[in-house]
């Protein structure tokens, strides 16, 4: 293809996308299926769209979307709420993680692609998707939710556990199999991404200090210049291009201009990740998703029961109610961009080839069903709610004596001359009245989300 041609054929992808992303809006749904489904309209496997279009045509510009999303996921990674509150965090993070995760990678053992495809396919069933996550929230307004920094705080166990999950899963696909080598990727990656935190937490001031200066060109090329360098550095030393990215915003995000660059970095992201979503859809075959259906349906009724009952586990640790455990389950459900990556990763290392069509179809399926449960789960949860509440409690027999002195301070507050011993009167009945309260059986209370 001439340049032109090239840029007549991605300026009508765009165009397409965009299309799509409003009628998207309409009814509910986040971007990823929908520039998703436009890359698989474009693709060669398909014939659905008149445009000769393959996916090595974008690839470098999918890849810096890919690093733009994790540098941007790192961005947010709030350390004061880790640090803050990170044993309460921990159990309801690891929580979600080893349920959803240790589940996924038995569903993966039973699907019977290899061992290295389950530990992959319990990564894409298992981790949340965070740009979905804080998108829902916005959109649904629910940030000030009693659920909210519960989610946000799964959320950012979840991500540390995709750092450390990445660096595993990178030394596993790697195909080694002598122990030395492994143990030494293993413990280089996690050096690796030891130094980062440890910068993250106690170097914040010197990375601001690197960071300074007035000029906006020149600082978007120098944070957009990092992430591409770690990226790289995240590639060379087994971690993945990825988690470098990641890192290295976690990094920046501890400065003190972490909200100027996500200023100018959110837009980046936007448009570059359009690119990855786009070029994943490309090279998709809608052809191969009949081989795949019957374990995507399968995965995708796992993923809803497992969350389902994640949220309620999540909910008793965190003292809430059914709906605020119905709401993380729909907020948390939505699976993503994390799932594509993996996919990506999977091809690369020459894994069954089923897992690029299977992560397609999951995402494309999850991503529609979960914002629709999200946006109807304090509906659900309120209803649950209703059909348990408890019984009325019989009241218990009224006093003759509490009658009494009621009637007797009654009757002096219609007196006009009062005494002395109206208030002596007064004070006994509230005494009584409050013995009697407190000898009455507790009724039992209901603890709720302020939006149930």
């Amino acid at each position: 293809m001439q340049p032109g041609e090239d840029l007549i054929t991605l300026g009508i992808l765009l165009v397409v996308a965009y299309v799509g992303g409003r009628i998207g809006k309409l009814i509910g749904l986040p971007s990823i299926p929908i520039y998703m489904i436009v890359g698989l309209l474009a693709s060669p496997h398909t014939g659905w769209f008149p445009l000769n279009f393959e996916a090595a045509d974008i690839e470098l510009i999918a890849i810096f979307g890919l690093i733009l999303l994790l540098f941007s996921l790192g961005l947010e990674f709030d350390q004061e709420a880790f640090f803050g509150d990170a044993t309460k965090l921990l159990v309801s993070g690891g929580s979600y993680v080893l349920l959803n995760m240790g589940i996924g990678f038995a569903f993966g053992i039973m699907v019977g692609w290899g061992t290295r495809e389950a530990l992959v396919i319990a990564g894409m069933t298992g981790t949340s998707s965070s740009a979905i996550i804080t998108k829902l929230l916005i959109e649904l307004r629910r940030l000030a939710n009693t659920e909210t920094p519960m989610i946000l705080g799964v959320t950012v166990v979840g991500d540390i556990f995709i750092a450390i999950y990445l660096a595993i899963v990178s030394v596993v696909l790697s195909g080694k199999t002598e122990v030395w080598p492994i143990v030494l990727q293993l413990s280089i990656a996690f050096l690796f991404l030891v130094v980062m935190f440890a910068v993250a937490r106690w170097g914040a001031r010197w990375v601001s200090r690197v960071m300074r200066t007035k000029d906006d060109e020149l600082f978007t090329i120098l944070f957009f210049g990092l992430a591409v360098l770690f990226a790289g550095v995240g590639e060379i030393i087994g971690v993945t291009d990825a988690i470098g990215a990641f890192l290295v915003g976690v990094v920046l995000g501890a400065s003190t201009y972490r909200g100027r660059i996500e200023r100018v970095a959110v837009p980046l992201r936007d448009i570059f990740a359009a690119f990855f979503f786009l070029n994943f859809g490309l090279a998709l075959n809608a052809g191969e998703f009949g081989s795949v259906g019957v374990i995507v349906l399968i995965a995708v009724v796992m993923t809803f029961a497992l969350n389902l009952l994640s949220g309620i586990l999540l909910a008793l640790i965190n003292k809430m109610g059914v709906v605020g455990g119905i709401n993380a389950a729909g907020i948390l459900v939505n699976r993503g961009e994390f799932t594509l990556i993996l996919a990506t990763l999977s091809v690369g290392a020459g894994l069954d080839h089923r897992l690029q069509p299977f992560a397609g179809l999951y995402v494309l399926v999850m991503a529609i069903l979960g914002p629709l449960f999200a946006a109807n789960s304090e509906r659900i949860g309120a209803s649950l709610r209703r059909r348990k509440r408890p019984a009325a409690t019989p009241r218990a027999p009224r006093d003759p004596m509490l009658d009494e002195e009621i009637n007797l301070v009654d009757a002096i507050d219609t007196t006009p001359s009062a005494t002395p011993s109206r208030e002596e009167a007064t004070r006994v009945a509230m005494r009584r009245m409050t013995e009697q309260a407190g000898s009455r059986p507790a009724e039992p209370e209901e603890r709720t989300s302020d939006y149930s």
